[in-house]
């Protein structure tokens, strides 16, 4: 199965997202730079309300309705007509039925610049979907939400700010939504009511917000003992295991930190065993993050295709010279890898020799698949099998 099919069905859908997300918010801003549509509760509303020659005449009853609105709500001198715009284009871009095809509002694509600068105010959880209900992917390590025990896999049923006067319940709440409401001023706090498989009924967490600094590339090295190819004796080696956790705006420099400590690391000892990159709980980000983190791998030629939905293909090609090619190269993946991680795993499993390790979900329904499938015991978090047996792959140590 060619790469290309992999990324179309699961990694590449929240690329075009993006595509949609910037068409649609610039579309909403070109008409109030214009004055076609003034939002604003307080004065009157100009709407240029011209159905085109190419849409459907049915689009009368959505003026219909907003007049009804203004003129028979009962209280109607509060409605916002930016918020009644906005809920509309949710509405439509939600009728798709594609959690992961949304529209941002400026506050919200504000909150999400700020998600891939890697600084905000929040409690710190990765955030997204279990079976079409809001779920904790991973929460970020040292945050509130570590603290008070929240764990990977929770549901999150419903959310309540007093301060902020909220108290919504998640379904049908799109990730954005989510965010911005978990997200607030430091020291404000935040209650959650989670679902957990091994907790009877549902509970409630309160977290204080903090500033929330997620580091996107972190390395660690694993001493360990290893058996060189072609002997039997056991050698003192280490093991590097690189965990990205996203692919946002400072990635590149704390991927080129990492590479370096490794290219080090490789001068120095006798024996180097390989690498551990840990994709798991990263739920992607910038598209060209993954592909040059794919080109320090990968010697020559594209590391993924897009394609759009006439059919027509773009390719990214490497984009530097390939620092950690000729590696031996485990990847550690799970239900939580999803976007520029599965593009990331799927070209390097391709066309960089790497082995998958993960868990025996799959990703995103149909996303990346691995050769090798460990469970982790959800009742141990302490006992990490998954890494465990990645490393196991690069000791030559069968330990079964």
């Amino acid at each position: 199965m060619k790469l290309t099919f992999k990324l179309s069905l699961a990694g590449l859908r929240r690329f075009f997202l993006v595509l949609l997300i910037v068409f649609v918010s610039g579309s909403v801003g070109y008409l109030i730079g214009n004055k076609n549509f003034r939002p604003n509760s307080k004065e009157s509303v100009r709407i240029d309300r011209t159905v085109p020659a190419d849409k459907p005449l049915e689009f009368s009853l959505f003026w219909q309705v907003w007049d009804d609105l203004n003129r028979l709500y009962v209280d109607r001198i509060n409605l916002n007509s930016t918020n009644l715009i906005y809920g509309a284009i949710q509405g439509m871009v939600g009728a798709a039925g594609d959690p992961y095809t949304i529209f941002l509002t400026p506050q919200q694509n504000k909150e999400s610049k700020e998600d891939l600068s890697g600084s905000f105010g929040g409690v710190g959880i990765e955030l997204g979907y279990k079976d079409r209900t809001l779920a904790v992917i991973a929460p970020v390590s040292g945050s509130p939400a570590e603290k008070a025990g929240v764990q990977p896999g929770d549901l999150i049923l419903k959310i309540t700010d007093p301060e902020k006067k909220i108290e919504r319940e998640t379904e049908s709440l799109s990730l954005p939504e989510a965010v911005s409401l978990i997200r607030g001023q430091k020291g404000s706090d935040v209650t959650l009511m989670l679902a957990r498989k091994t907790i009877e009924k549902p509970f409630e967490v309160t977290l204080k917000r903090d500033t929330i600094v997620v580091k996107t590339v972190e390395l660690k090295l694993q001493a360990n003992k290893c058996l060189q190819d072609g002997s039997s004796d056991l050698i003192d080696c280490t093991i590097p295991v690189i965990k990205v956790s996203r692919f946002g705006e400072k990635t590149d420099l704390e991927w080129d930190k990492a590479v370096a400590e490794i290219q080090r690391l490789k001068k120095e000892v006798k024996y180097f065993p390989g690498i551990v990159l840990d994709l798991r709980n990263d739920p992607g980000g910038f598209l060209d993050q993954a592909v040059n983190l794919a080109s320090d791998f990968i010697t020559s030629g594209p590391v993924v295709w897009q394609q759009n939905n006439n059919g027509e293909k773009t390719s990214y090609a490497v984009s530097r010279t390939a620092r950690l090619a000729g590696m031996k190269l485990v990847i550690v993946i799970n239900e939580g890898s999803a976007s520029a991680a599965e593009i990331l795993a799927g070209a390097l499993d391709e066309k960089a020799d790497a082995t998958l390790v993960a868990s025996q979900k799959s990703i995103d329904k149909v996303g990346i698949l691995p050769e090798v499938e460990i469970k982790n015991d959800d009742n141990d978090q302490t006992n990490d099998k998954q890494l465990l047996k990645a490393i196991e792959l690069l000791t030559n140590i069968n330990s079964s």
